[in-house]
């Protein structure tokens, strides 16, 4: 009998210290797909921050990365052309030339970014792309846009911003890496469900 409790303690202790590990690990999973730049034919800054991924889009801009920029996450309900949104604004205030801009303002999901995208880049006759969002949102990145780009020669790049809020590690001391890490993983779930 004290044996078969032995084993159970056993059984229960590496359970729980496999469901820590995980859990701790969950960081380096979500953002694992950052990736350096290449020379590409547009760079796709991705909508839903507070201005570190226009910085980072305009950055690959004037390196030299591409001559073109979509930003995405723009509300069709509310964008006009003639008077660009605050996004467009601070993008053409980073030196980016209005021309070198475009948006889509019809996606409302990652998904739909990935398949308008995808479409405009072959209506332009693209053939490779740089993305740029928040080092948690990769993962999901990945699965959707190698989805959407499936069956095309299309290639892409996830480029990461440099928040101060994140570490890939330490991302659960972090009130707001904790609850972008976790909703991440709910929305790959779903995902995973719904698109792949």
């Amino acid at each position: 009998m004290k044996l078969f409790f032995n084993r159970v303690l056993i059984l229960l202790f590496s359970g729980s210290t496999l469901a820590a590990l995980f859990f701790l690990s969950l960081g380096v999973l979500v953002s694992q797909y950052a990736d350096s730049p290449e020379k590409s034919d547009v760079i796709i800054v991705l909508g839903g921050d507070n201005g570190l991924r226009i910085q980072k889009g305009a950055e690959l801009f004037h390196a030299g990365y591409a001559a073109h920029i979509i930003l995405t996450g723009i509300d069709e309900r509310f964008y006009r052309p003639n008077h660009p949104n605050w996004r467009e604004r601070r993008m053409m205030e980073l030196g980016v030339p209005k021309n070198a801009i475009k948006v889509d303002a019809k996606s409302k999901t990652t998904w739909e970014e990935a398949l308008n995208t995808s479409n405009t880049m072959g209506k332009k006759g693209w053939k490779s792309a740089l993305i740029v969002s928040d080092p948690p949102h990769l993962l999901r990145l990945h699965q959707t846009w190698s989805r959407a780009f499936e069956g095309t020669s299309k290639k892409f790049i996830l480029i990461p911003t440099n928040p101060a809020w994140w570490n890939r590690v330490l991302w659960w001391r972090n009130k707001k890496s904790y609850q972008f890490v976790i909703n991440e993983i709910k929305k790959n779930l779903f995902y995973a469900a719904v698109h792949y």
